[in-house]
């Protein structure tokens, strides 16, 4: 294959954002793309094959773009970058930076950093129950948080509720030292841990004493009707089918519902069907409901975290089809 040689400029007075510490992230396009990169003054030479050097193109100048605008490139946005240019879709990056859901107490902008989780906001500002379905570290809680409490800032909505399911992950409740409360708060510690990084905690307290937000186990919706409320029900792949659908019979007028869930993170008893399988099956035709699907592509967190859930996903289906194949070969005997 012929090599050829691309050039573009770039900001030197960026040249740390945007190739990484150490150079860290100008090795990884390398390494990815089968490219070099040699950086000299105000511009970057590309040498590699033509498909190659015009990908490493792109990815850089998706990077050259988000240094301009003041952007702290992290390491995700590259990886995130170079998986898009192999679909010629590079240049989403620039547009999901645009995108900015709510600030952290400190100021910190929130975002989407993937299509998927573009889509999943998108659903949740367009629909009025959205069901977010994914692994670990592909931002459904965090995101539906963000939402939440933006809407709550701007008074959209009077009052969040974020509820969970206490499942007893081998141990009992009530062999749990102190009282009710002490027993299912660290059931809920992920939603408390959201809520004082977006909000901060003087504004969580403040808030909770007034009745605005309220933190509670799945157990305490029953009986209850919620208006003008964002409703976030996490980690529903624990539910029982009757436990969802009392959940989804609380909602009232002027409420959101977000319900989030791993499918293949079930903590239930042997045999018990989980309610997120049953809801999902049941509502997929009706009108207001969305249903948003995150992969592994959508994880977030460490990049090792990625490539775990990659391989349980591997693993799992390889499990399936061994099961099946054994499946059928006892149907042949039969």
């Amino acid at each position: 294959m012929a090599i050829t040689e691309i050039r573009m400029d770039f900001p030197s007075d960026q040249g740390s954002n945007i190739f990484g510490q150490y150079d860290r992230y100008m090795k990884k396009i390398e390494k990815t793309l089968h490219v070099t990169l040699i950086a000299r003054d105000a511009e970057i030479k590309i040498i590699g094959t033509e498909l190659a050097g015009q990908r490493a193109k792109q990815v850089l100048h998706q990077l050259v773009t988000l240094a301009e605008r003041g952007t702290e490139i992290t390491e995700q946005q590259v990886d995130y970058a170079l998986a898009l240019t192999f679909e010629n879709k590079a240049e989403a990056v620039v547009e999901l930076d645009e995108n900015v859901i709510a600030r952290t107490v400190m100021g910190k902008p929130i975002k989407p950093k993937t299509l998927g989780q573009k889509h999943y906001v998108d659903l949740i500002r367009e629909k009025t129950i959205v069901f977010g379905l994914g692994p670990a570290g592909t931002g459904k809680t965090y995101l539906a948080m963000a939402m939440a409490i933006q809407a709550f800032k701007d008074n959209e909505i009077g009052r969040i509720i974020l509820t969970r399911p206490a499942i007893e992950a081998g141990e009992k409740l009530g062999f749990l030292p102190g009282d009710l409360q002490s027993k299912v708060d660290p059931y809920l510690r992920p939603l408390y841990d959201a809520l004082y990084q977006i909000m901060g905690p003087d504004s969580f307290l403040h808030n909770t004493e007034k009745g605005l937000i309220e933190v509670a186990p799945l157990a305490y919706m029953r009986g209850r009707t919620l208006d003008n409320a964002y409703i976030i029900l996490d980690e529903a792949q624990n539910t029982t089918p009757a436990q969802m659908k009392m959940f989804l019979t609380r909602i009232g007028f002027g409420s959101k519902v977000i319900i989030t869930g791993d499918l293949s993170q079930k903590d239930l008893p042997a045999g018990q069907q989980s309610g997120l399988d049953v809801a999902v099956k049941v509502l997929a035709h009706l009108e207001d409901i969305g249903f948003c699907r995150l992969t592994s592509q959508d994880v977030v967190r460490h990049p090792l975290v990625q490539k775990i859930v990659k391989a349980y996903e591997a693993y799992e289906k390889k499990e399936t089809e061994k099961k099946n194949r054994i499946g059928k070969g006892k149907d042949v005997r039969n």
